[in-house]
């Protein structure tokens, strides 16, 4: 692939685009000291697809996603959105954006100590207009025995789940989960992407999904992978893994 093609990752006909980038690049500083986190970044990424995207830190891969999600802005470049272009939204445009159309899972859970599951995602839930109800959300997760917990009751691998569960009670268009398994061993981790893959298949969210760990690239539908702020690459998998099947 040439740097100067747009990276269109190929889907089935009748899959729409749901994010259009074009030329983004991101520039953190001035002069000598400036950061080039993106360098004219094209790609296209298509309704209810499961991608992750794979490169060392520093390769650009938290910057795309955190301007996927409109927590940030780049330097130059557009960015579409199906029809809304959020590279011309106002701060409170991209703030309705992220709260109607995302959620984002990180490696971390920022749970609220004092709250029990149920009312960590509840949280979420009195923000948007038509949300899960929490305990479904929670069941969608597999924690429908553990909602009364509080998180210090909870291991790591459900504290992470309740997270997830917080995040899709939104009823997300876009999952946007940043190294989310970073801090999990393996059979933990695999708990927590067969929570991705279910809700990526039952609710057709869009799940792009940051990780160092190239096992988990087994269960998308496209990998792409990141380089000094560039597309290097993009791979599809004609057959899924479950992730039962991975091991790392």
């Amino acid at each position: 692939m040439s740097q100067g093609a747009a990276a269109e990752v190929k889907m089935p006909s009748g899959s729409p685009a749901a994010f259009r980038a074009r030329g983004l690049t991101k520039v953190y500083g001035a002069g000598e000291s400036a950061v080039h986190a993106l360098r004219g970044v094209d790609i296209d990424l298509h309704e209810g697809d499961f991608l992750v995207l794979l490169g060392p830190s520093g390769s650009g891969k938290s910057t795309l996603l955190n301007i996927l999600g409109g927590l940030d802005r780049p330097t130059a470049g557009t960015l579409h959105y199906r029809d809304t272009e959020l590279t011309a939204c106002s701060d409170r445009e991209l703030t309705a954006f992220r709260r109607r159309h995302v959620g984002f899972i990180f490696q971390f859970y920022n749970l609220i100590p004092s709250l029990t599951a149920r009312e960590n995602v509840a949280l979420v839930t009195e923000l948007v207009e038509k949300p899960m109800v929490p305990d479904d959300a929670l069941r969608l997760v597999g924690l429908g025995e553990r909602m009364d917990h509080f998180p210090a009751q909870l291991s790591g691998g459900e504290q992470q789940r309740v997270a997830v569960a917080r995040a899709v009670a939104k009823r997300p268009q876009v999952l946007l989960c940043d190294e989310p398994t970073g801090a999990l061993d393996s059979a933990t981790g695999v708990r927590v992407l067969e929570a991705l893959a279910d809700v990526n298949q039952t609710l057709g969210t869009t799940t792009v999904v940051i990780t160092h760990n190239a096992t988990i690239a087994g269960m998308a539908d496209h990998v792409v992978h990141f380089g000094d702020g560039r597309v290097v690459s993009i791979e599809s998998n004609t057959t899924k893994r479950r992730p039962s099947e991975l091991t790392w």
